[in-house]
């Protein structure tokens, strides 16, 4: 527990979603002040319930589309939808979430003299034509597609970061986040691992799309908020783009049939078609993380996705 003279008042935004929770939870666990703003469009009051007791802990309902004027030390921002049911809902929405919020919080930091964090994603490497994915790949973006409000917000929004921190001095930090999962998961959100333990406990059809065959790698919540931790711990040298994420590699129809095992479920698997733009094949290259932050991911995902399961019995009759 650190005294109050030295404890640090951090901003989370989309602080009550699936990774906002996990954080706010981390922060609270080495005794910071956490402010959590949401305007509750994906996430959940359920997700942070547990800390509202916490006297260190605050919420404010609030879309960061409109500025925001707090005193504190740090910023993370994770505010933005980030399943393609909810990004693609309301795209223009997304969009704005992605700029207009990233330039107030970075106003917010310039004028506080506040670290601040921006919560990326891998999506800024689009279909990528270069397999594992380093930062410095710049990709392979649609820009004009249904993921593009999604994809070119984010990109838009690490475009704002540097030139914040370029311009005007802001200390940043920017992550780029691979396919993460574990509790907390919205079961209505999309997403494949959701998607499949739902579907699976159900007993009803586990839908792939295409022929199962495109890949991506699965990152643990506890390891990715590890992550996040030690890239906003970091010396201010360290602005990123960091990769954070698992680089195990697994085919989509592995993943079904993983889960259809662990679950013990009466499950079929059926093709759907794939979706416009959905890519192909995606894993980190996390060279930058190992050597920069001393990270790497330590949980398998038979380990992950064991605790994702006991999560989602709960939920799911």
């Amino acid at each position: 527990m650190t005294n109050m003279s030295t404890r640090k008042r951090v901003l989370v935004t989309g602080g009550a979603g699936f990774l906002g929770s996990h954080l706010c939870e981390r922060l609270l666990s080495r005794g910071d002040e956490v402010i959590c703003v949401d305007n509750y469009f994906t996430g959940a009051r359920d997700n942070i319930l547990h800390l509202l007791a916490n006297p260190r802990f605050e919420v404010i309902r609030h879309d960061i589309c409109f500025p925001l004027y707090l005193e504190v030390d740090e910023i993370f921002n994770l505010a933005c939808p980030a399943s393609p049911i909810h990004y693609q809902f309301d795209p223009v929405q997304t969009v704005k979430t992605s700029v207009h919020g990233a330039i107030n919080v970075l106003g917010l930091a310039k004028r506080v003299k506040a670290k601040i964090f921006q919560a990326s994603t891998s999506e800024v490497y689009g279909d990528p034509a270069v397999h594992p994915q380093q930062e410095s790949y710049w990709g392979n973006v649609n820009p004009i597609g249904p993921r593009a409000c999604y994809d070119e917000g984010k990109r838009c929004a690490e475009t704002l970061f540097f030139d914040y921190h370029r311009q005007y001095g802001v200390n940043i930090r920017v992550v780029r986040i691979f396919n993460t999962y574990g509790p907390r998961m919205n079961p209505q959100d999309g997403r494949v691992v959701s998607n499949f333990i739902v579907q699976a406990l159900q007993d009803k059809p586990i839908t792939i799309y295409g022929d199962g065959s495109q890949t991506r790698s699965f990152c643990y919540v506890d390891d990715l908020i590890e992550g996040f931790i030690k890239l906003m711990d970091a010396p201010d040298t360290v602005t990123g783009p960091v990769n954070i994420g698992n680089p195990g590699e697994f085919t989509i129809r592995q993943l079904a049939e993983i889960v259809i095992e662990m679950t013990g479920s009466r499950s079929e698997i059926v093709q759907m078609p794939l979706p416009q733009d959905d890519p192909l094949q995606r894993r980190p290259d996390i060279t930058k993380a190992r050597e920069l932050l001393d990270w790497q991911p330590t949980i398998p995902l038979r380990q992950g996705l064991e605790r994702t399961i006991d999560y989602f019995k709960t939920l799911v009759a």
